[in-house]
């Protein structure tokens, strides 16, 4: 969950929990009972709240598109012909990557954002930590950013001429000996 109640005063003994996600709010009871509960309308919602849904729904879906775009410029697959333009098909997926941990990234940042600035404001009704959910968020994030560039990375080549060929000449051996037999290391 992304938010959780806080504990600040002397008393930390409470009957209850509070966890708040995107997508529904828990209640856990001292007794071990919990309660969740799903969204009823998306308008009540907080209008960060609606945004951080809305940008890890398109953050999933440009993942997706981006994982079939490398799939497809990879160098063990045969979807593309070799050379410049499937480097390039790898490079755009890696791009893709690189957004979309990007688009991963603002909305636990925003939401860690709200949560501290409303711990510390001493008007604030009620108090909330980061949930589990926030970090999960950010280790996912830096993963894609991290993966993404190294996807982008690899494909980046200066230029064709400055690449070592690999040049192999096998040694030339003769195939039979003077008297016409074949030499023995010839079979192994």
């Amino acid at each position: 969950m992304w938010r959780v109640t806080a504990f600040v005063e002397a008393n930390i003994v409470t009957a209850q929990t509070t966890w708040e996600g995107l997508w529904m709010a828990c209640v856990a009871h001292s007794t071990g009972h919990m309660q969740c509960k799903v969204y009823d309308s998306i308008l009540s919602l907080r209008s960060e709240l609606q945004v951080s849904r809305t940008l890890m729904v398109l953050a999933a879906l440009l993942g997706l598109v981006a994982l079939m775009v490398t799939v497809v410029g990879a160098q063990c697959t045969n979807c593309v012909r070799a050379g410049r333009v499937k480097t390039w098909i790898a490079a755009v997926g890696g791009g893709l990557f690189v957004v979309c941990g990007l688009l991963v990234l603002i909305p636990p940042s925003w939401s860690a954002n709200h949560i501290i600035s409303d711990f510390y404001d001493p008007t604030a009704r009620s108090k909330w930590d980061m949930g589990a959910a926030l970090y999960v968020a950010w280790a996912a994030s830096a993963l894609l950013l991290l993966g993404g560039a190294l996807i982008c990375c690899s494909g980046a080549r200066k230029d064709e001429g400055s690449a070592f060929p690999v040049k192999y000449a096998a040694p030339r051996r003769p195939t039979s000996t003077a008297n016409g037999d074949y030499d023995k290391k010839n079979y192994v």
